[in-house]
């Protein structure tokens, strides 16, 4: 087996990924690791965009406000004000490095507007902005001598004092990490990378759900690996389902209808034609997200259909061809014509507003491990994410920490006491039927009882099965040689079980996390 060292180690090759092995490039050795190509992450997916504060109306107390109610009440002051701030200076550096935004003809950028936002503040490339995003970055760390790349890998464990022969336990404030135990898929070796710092941007959970707009990437490897480290993960409950992907049954991941496009006047309808969201609250279509949802699934219940209708037939033809190219043609390619068709759609799960908790500099409650982006918890999303905020936290949590990974690298030393990946007693893959129907139950247990609306009963039911299948893959792990459908199904199982602890130990329904069982909190629509 063997081993490998850098100052700064990077898992995940999203935004949050990227700008940081890019801020820090120039001060150290980078090692980035990807588990499949860099192009394949949540960040290529995002369609809508990314927001800041750039022009009048606009100002940063609206932003801050918007996302604070947002939030229900549970964000960070502090962070979101913060984040705020400090994203326009992020915006110009990704800017600098290639990002191009849309404008319009007289040259100032063409912001557009989404559920929960006061103002339009959405940058944006087309309808494909995350694609846009990706590209540049992508070319840019590609091209840097200091950055070597490892794709095809897999991260499979953090390396603490644990595995020199110490017991750690959940709490302990000297608790470090030395780096991480790395499979190649290739050779199916699992090797040794250690470093001064290490950094996990490896997204979101979506997979865990049947119906996700995430690849298939998206399987909460480093939270769970946090976790199992012995480092506080929190506010899993707050699960964001999309209210608008589209309804076509049997694509995976499900194609996303970015909410954009209800900012830019969409409505959406029941099968009948008729509009409902003005039961549910006075905003309409442009409601948060977590309101839009719940009652997409009411009506839904309610009529017995399998999805609704939103309607932009009523705008330009040639407006909605330029601003939703891609969704324009993708919907053709189904049948399709959204200039003059209704677009079926039904919410997927789409964005984990909790994860491993950090603190303002990136750092989690493990020593030199640092989570960044959607696998983090900062304190900006609270019990909601407010659109096209994720990925402004994601490069103002890179620059945060890159800063911070720099200042402390010259009093940080490498481990050389670490010892090889311990295989022992694993004998041969087992087949994959085992871990496939393990796979599926997993995804139907999480979907059916812990899914947009939730209950005592239907929680305690996912906890029950979920224990059988975790039993079962535990045993299959300690004896196989490690594959990679087997390390995300451990992952998805562990993060499954936090999802649904935190959300035992809920009282009140309280933005994503909706219970039957609880009184409305004040601040719920219905």
């Amino acid at each position: 087996m063997a081993f490998f060292y850098s100052d700064f180690l990077v898992v995940g090759s999203g935004i949050a990924g990227l700008s940081y092995a890019l801020k820090v490039a120039d001060k150290g050795k980078v090692t980035l690791i990807s588990k499949t190509n860099l192009e394949e992450t949540n960040t290529s997916y995002a369609q809508g965009g990314i927001a800041a504060v750039t022009y009048e109306p606009d100002d940063f107390d609206k932003h801050v406000q918007d996302t604070l109610v947002c939030g229900d009440g549970l964000c960070n002051e502090d962070v979101v004000r913060m984040i705020v701030h400090e994203a326009p200076s992020q915006i110009k550096q990704l800017i600098s490095w290639g990002v191009k935004f849309d404008k319009k003809p007289e040259g100032i950028y063409d912001l557009a507007r989404e559920g929960g936002h006061s103002e339009h503040r959405i940058l944006h490339h087309k309808d494909n902005t995350g694609y846009e995003v990706q590209r540049a970055l992508t070319l840019k760390v590609r091209q840097h001598p200091n950055i070597e790349i490892f794709e095809n890998h897999f991260a499979v464990e953090v390396i603490t004092q644990h595995h020199l022969g110490e017991v750690v336990k959940r709490g302990n404030p000297n608790l470090s990490c030395f780096g991480l135990y790395v499979l190649d898929l290739k050779t199916q070796r699992v090797n040794t990378f250690l470093s001064k710092s290490t950094v996990f941007a490896t997204g979101g959970t979506g997979n865990i759900y049947h119906t996700t707009t995430n690849p298939a990437v998206a399987t909460g490897d480093g939270i769970a690996m946090v976790y199992r480290a012995k480092g506080v993960v929190e506010n899993m409950e707050f699960i964001q389902f999309h209210p608008t992907s589209l309804y076509h049954p049997g694509e995976r991941p499900s194609y996303l209808i970015t909410e954009a496009m209800r900012g830019f006047g969409a409505v959406l309808k029941t099968l009948d034609g008729k509009e409902f969201m003005h039961k549910y609250d006075k905003r309409g279509s442009l409601a948060p997200r977590d309101i839009v949802a719940r009652a997409i699934d009411n009506e839904m219940k309610i009529r017995g259909d399998e999805h609704v209708y939103l309607d932009v037939t009523f705008k330009d033809v040639a407006e909605i061809k330029s601003h939703f190219p891609n969704i324009y043609e993708k919907c053709l390619s189904i049948g399709i014509d959204i200039t003059k068709d209704y677009i079926p759609v039904v919410p997927a799960a789409h964005y984990l507003c909790g994860g491993i908790k950090v603190n303002m500099n990136g750092e989690s409650t493990i020593k030199h491990l640092y989570a960044i982006g959607e696998c983090s918890s900062t304190g900006l999303h609270g019990a909601n994410r407010l659109a096209s905020n994720s990925l402004i936290e994601a490069v103002v949590y890179a620059d945060r920490a890159a800063r911070h990974s720099i200042e402390v690298l010259g009093s940080i030393e490498l481990n050389s006491l670490v010892p090889d990946w311990d295989h022992e007693g694993t004998t041969h893959m087992e087949e994959m039927v085992l871990i496939t129907q393990s796979y599926k139950e997993m995804q139907q247990i999480m979907s059916n009882y812990v899914g947009i609306v939730r209950s005592n009963l239907r929680l305690q039911r996912a906890l029950d099965r979920l224990a059988i299948i975790f039993k079962e893959t535990e045993t299959l792990y300690k004896k196989s040689i490690l594959t990679q459908n087997l390390c995300e199904l451990r992952n998805l199982i562990n993060v499954g079980y936090l999802i649904i602890k935190n959300a035992q130990r809920m009282r009140e329904s309280r933005g994503l996390h909706y219970s039957l069982d609880y009184p409305k909190h004040k601040g719920s629509e219905f």
